[in-house]
């Protein structure tokens, strides 16, 4: 992709959308020697918002943890949007990094977790564009000169991990 430091761009774009929806940014880019993770959000029951927790019973006692992989990617891209780069060798290395996460953060280790996937789109603007195109409605929006990033889709629990030490 021609757009300079567009995974930062996109992780930008989906920490502030989830900020607008209720979640507290806990850690960007949180580093393991398994991995990295972009985005890992904290989301306080005690709101009473569920727009994006997809368990109606979500105990409003305890906090939610979203660990989020982000993938920008531009129109045309080789890999569904940067879903098939979410291989499971991926998910091992996201959950290996989140499991260290828990570690050095104790007090949030009997939180419910979950792995979300952003899929954030990049768009040259041209200058010569006129006229109105129709286009799937994104779920936020930003743009910095030349470009236009759109969150495109937000896939909760897009992968589970079961412990086993076996």
């Amino acid at each position: 992709m021609h757009c300079p430091n567009s995974g930062q761009l996109g992780e930008d774009l989906v920490a502030q959308w989830l900020q607008s929806t209720g979640w507290i940014i806990l850690h960007r880019r949180f580093s393991s020697r398994w991995g990295e993770i972009d985005i890992i959000a904290e989301y306080d029951g005690q709101t009473g918002e569920k727009l994006l927790t997809p368990y109606s019973a979500l105990s409003t006692q305890h906090s939610l943890l979203a660990f989020v992989e982000v993938k920008t990617r531009s129109s045309g891209n080789w890999d569904a949007g940067g879903r098939s780069a979410i291989t499971p060798q991926k998910q091992a290395k996201i959950w290996r990094t989140a499991g260290i996460f828990l570690a050095q953060y104790p007090e949030k280790a009997d939180y419910s977790c979950r792995f979300d996937v952003a899929i954030v789109y990049c768009q040259r603007i041209s200058k010569n564009l006129t006229g109105v195109t129709a286009n799937q409605e994104a779920l936020a929006t930003s743009s910095v000169p030349g470009y236009k990033f759109k969150l495109q889709e937000y896939i909760l629990a897009a992968f589970d991990f079961s412990i086993d030490n076996g």
